[in-house]
């Protein structure tokens, strides 16, 4: 399978790549800002093979720079893991209106352009699998500072719901995973001194698993993925 994932050079999307690479046959194209964590995935590639860029996901030029990237080298997609995201803890009085923008602009704004302009690049029966967060499913505990962050994967998995309707006559398939507390570097940088459960190596097999399989089974569903209950 031909097989995108973005915010490939650190936590659960470093982990993905590194897992794909190193243990399947698939064909990935990792996208990420940082061009030297992309490099140093390369050393996983066995048997799969191997496409890097990097893109900044708040760029406007994807229809110039990424999509004929992504299509030279892939042809056509089966899956799409929009797993890049961005997250900004601040008490509410303290947050500005460029961290609302920054924050919808690639948790949200980011998978709807490149859903949208892949659209016609979408093999039959692809999935897109978009990692959304448990502090944006509705009826989960919530944290002080995550209003912001929170509320733009809620509006993700909003999206999600409605991708899946509007793509299913195409027989592409479009899921959420809400994700719950996993030890990465962006929860250690929110949550300093606390100790997630599950690794991002653990977290990655579980996605990998869910992207390549769950699509013949579900669609347009927000999972919640979290050892505590909501």
């Amino acid at each position: 399978m031909n097989i995108v994932v973005t915010g490939a050079s650190q936590g659960i999307g470093y982990e993905m790549v590194k897992k794909l690479l190193s243990e399947t046959e698939h064909e990935v194209f990792a996208l990420a800002r940082n061009k030297e964590k992309l490099e140093m995935l390369q050393k996983y590639a066995r048997k799969a093979t191997y496409h890097y860029l990097a893109f900044d996901l708040l760029s406007e030029n994807y229809i110039e720079d990424l999509i004929p990237q992504i299509v030279k080298k892939l042809g056509k997609v089966d899956i799409l893991i929009n797993n890049a995201g961005l997250l900004i803890s601040k008490p509410l009085k303290d947050l500005t209106n460029k961290d609302f923008d920054d924050l919808f602009n690639m948790n949200v704004k980011s998978v709807f352009k490149l859903v949208r302009d892949l659209e016609s690049y979408f093999n039959k029966d692809a999935h897109v699998v978009n990692i959304t967060s448990m502090g944006g499913f509705q009826g989960s505990n919530k944290f002080p500072g995550m209003s912001l962050y929170s509320a733009s994967k809620g509006a993700l998995g909003i999206l999600t719901e409605c991708m899946a309707e509007e793509l299913k006559d195409k027989h592409i398939r479009t899921n959420a995973l809400a994700i719950g507390a996993v030890q990465t570097e962006m929860l250690s940088k929110a949550f300093p001194g606390y100790e997630a459960p599950v690794n991002a190596g653990e977290m990655a097999d579980f996605v990998i698993d869910f992207a390549l399989k769950s699509h013949h089974y579900i669609n347009g569903k927000i999972i919640p993925v979290s050892l505590s209950t909501p």
